[in-house]
């Protein structure tokens, strides 16, 4: 599996939905029924009359083979998509591609023509850096330069996916979909089943049993975390209360009872309509870690940390800082005493996910975030690092545990390895006193259009804005200072501060963010870290309409819904960013029922939008309410034939800028 980073890679930034009638490869890509896809795409490919619709159906196969596995069709498939003018995403999502197969020197030529192609080498900078890195790293292995591990596969994987294995009690449990897994549904996005928890013997052998048949069910279970005396346990779940309806992972906890376990638990902290996966408790049981993705993270995945309360429960879950957490995911951490292992594809690497290790220092603050490189990182992904035993002491200690990846030449789609690992002798101490600094560099970005002037044409990747101007303040001290031609502003950071920038140009939205200097590591290996942040402006388009994502209404109704307000509070956000401008707030309907009665619904829908800012103190005088009823349709189609997918692009909430 692609991306099994997302446990189960069933849950991405809306969740994905179990069931749904397919009728053709772009739906099945869209619903993430990848394995659907793969055949339907193959056959409407030999169809397609013209050079957009191949390279339409292309780039859709090409994405359906990656996310079943099979990076090396992929990349032929991109290679068509972008001769049939699909654009720079084709090569993009190729390089991807040839970067998981560790071939570094194509994966950096493609990354370059497609940044060239979008003019902007900068939305490819940090795959090539990873790439550069990627090859230094193969080039020492190659010299025989001395490693610490040694891995090899697991004897008990399957051709199916078998991933994140944890010790308890003399036995190995791990996260499997193979055939032995309960309920007889397939997965229509890998093709196989919903997974399960397996066990097996600790010190090798092919026998493999189900867990336990009380926590395994026709849902997806995964990931377990046990406490040191082995009464609690901690597991994801990914479950959808109907089939339609989209399926979100949480975590679980059951105590044991007896030889087996209790019924599981739904942790406090949960929240609907989120995605928390992989837990790792601490050895004394009183520190919770966790993937998340949650609206308060730095972007994807971060890592969070929750502590349990006097009571037995847990507190509210804390986000871990920039030294671990990036704007790409974080997931899988496990620990061992101390350190902390995780997996990144934000921190740079060799391909998909890497694994990393981290620890806390003498000043209360975690170390820089070390790769441990070849052979335990490839350029696939790879993560799910456990510890579980060592012998020896000093400069004769090994330590052997397990560990997942979906690298090429595996049994199956992810497979779990066996590693050992040796102590190295420590490198000369240099006496040479060590001055730390932590930099900073803000890039203020743009979009990029495939048609500059139409704000709904499809974006292509972002550029540096040269020139723009950058309010930064920290406490009540501010200053402001223009970006250099690569749109950037570096500066070194004092400790234990929280820094606020706005960005500003001239006919742009303005945007702002926050970086804070908190805890930040302080390494010997690595005295200077640099971090980044990005800011965004939106270019004003006057009169062109936006789309505001999910706002729904329910029929025949015009009230703002508890799942739409996120939405307006964001507009409203850039409300009080821009006070300058003025806005139309407009409805739009389907086709269905009379016209009338669409051009009365869709104005009491836009008023109560308008109403809904009004609340969150926006000043009235800046909206603009306006229904439109059925009369600008976005989805060409004939109203008796319109799919409900058509009919769903036409209702939809907008606004435009109007001064």
């Amino acid at each position: 599996m692609r991306l099994t980073s997302i446990l189960l890679l069933l849950c991405c930034l809306t969740a994905c939905t179990y069931t749904a009638k397919i009728t053709d490869g772009a739906t099945a890509v869209d619903r993430k029924q990848y394995d659907v896809a793969v055949s339907m795409l193959q056959r409407e490919y030999k169809k397609a009359k013209t050079r957009k619709a191949k390279g339409e159906i292309a780039l859709n196969l090409g994405k359906a083979l990656v996310e079943t596995s099979d990076d090396e069709a992929a990349i032929g498939w991109y290679q068509k998509a972008y001769d049939n003018n699909a654009g720079p995403e084709a090569l993009r999502e190729k390089a991807a591609a040839l970067k998981r197969l560790e071939r570094y020197e194509e994966a950096i030529q493609v990354y370059t023509d497609a940044g060239f192609e979008i003019g902007s080498k900068y939305e490819f900078r940090k795959d090539i850096s990873g790439a550069e890195i990627a090859q230094k790293w193969q080039e020492e292995a190659a010299a025989g330069k001395e490693r610490a591990f040694t891995v090899s596969p697991a004897d008990f994987n399957s051709r199916q996916a078998d991933y994140a294995p944890v010790a308890f009690e003399e036995r190995l449990v791990f996260t499997s979909d193979r055939s032995a897994a309960a309920g007889d549904e397939t997965f229509n996005w890998t093709g196989r089943g919903f997974t399960d928890l397996f066990t097996t013997d600790l010190e090798g052998g092919t026998s493999v049993e189900a867990f336990d048949d009380r926590l395994n069910t026709t849902d997806h279970e995964g990931t377990p975390t046990f406490s040191a005396d082995g009464k609690e346990m901690i597991f994801t779940r990914c479950t959808a209360p109907g089939q339609r309806q989209d399926a979100y992972c949480g975590l679980y906890r059951a105590e044991r009872a007896g030889k087996g376990w209790g019924a599981p638990t739904l942790l406090s902290f949960v929240k609907p309509g989120a995605n928390y996966m992989h837990p790792a408790l601490s050895a004394n049981g009183q520190r919770l870690f966790f993937s998340a993705l949650l609206e308060d993270g730095w972007g994807g995945y971060d890592i969070y940390v929750a502590d349990r309360q006097e009571d037995g429960t847990w507190g509210d879950p804390i986000l871990m800082n920039r030294a671990i957490n990036t704007q790409g995911n974080e997931q899988f951490p496990s620990i061992d005493a101390d350190t902390l292992y995780f997996s990144s594809d934000g921190l740079e690497g060799m391909g998909g996910l890497d694994i990393f290790r981290t620890w806390p220092t003498n000043n209360g603050r975690y170390a820089a975030p070390k790769n441990l490189k070849m052979p335990v990182n490839s350029g696939a992904d790879d993560f799910a690092f456990s510890v579980v035993r060592r012998q020896g002491s000093g400069l004769d200690q090994t330590t052997t545990g397990y560990f997942s990846s979906s690298r090429p030449g595996g049994a199956g789609s992810d497979d779990i390895y066996v590693y050992t690992q040796k102590v190295l002798p420590p490198p000369p101490i240099d006496p040479t006193p060590i001055e730390y600094k932590n930099v900073l560099d803000v890039t203020v970005v743009e979009k990029i259009y495939e048609d500059p002037s139409n704000n709904r044409s499809r974006i292509l990747g972002v550029k540096p804005v040269a020139n723009a101007t950058i309010i930064a303040s920290i406490g009540d001290q501010s200053r402001t200072v223009n970006t250099d031609d690569e749109g950037r502003l570096s500066l070194v950071l004092v400790d234990d501060q929280n820094y606020q920038f706005r960005a500003e140009r001239e006919e742009y939205l303005a945007d702002e963010g926050i970086f804070s200097s908190r805890n930040l590591p302080k390494d010997p290996d690595a005295p200077e870290q640099r971090y980044e942040l990005e800011l965004e402006l939106e270019k004003i388009f006057r009169n062109q309409e936006i789309v505001l994502k999910n706002i729904y209404y329910d029929f025949d109704k015009s009230f703002i819904r508890k799942d739409a307000q996120p939405t307006l509070n964001n507009l409203t956000a850039l409300l009080e960013r821009n006070p300058s401008i003025r806005i139309e707030l407009g409805s739009h309907t389907d086709c269905v029922g009379k016209p009338s009665y669409n051009q009365q619904l869709s104005q009491a829908r836009a008023q109560a939008a308008v109403n809904y800012l009004v609340e969150q103190g926006v000043d009235a005088a800046r909206l603009e309410a306006k229904g439109y009823g059925e009369e600008s349709p976005i989805a060409t189609c004939i109203c008796e034939r319109c799919t409900d997918e058509q009919r769903q692009e036409n209702r939809r909430t907008t606004f435009r800028i109007l001064e």
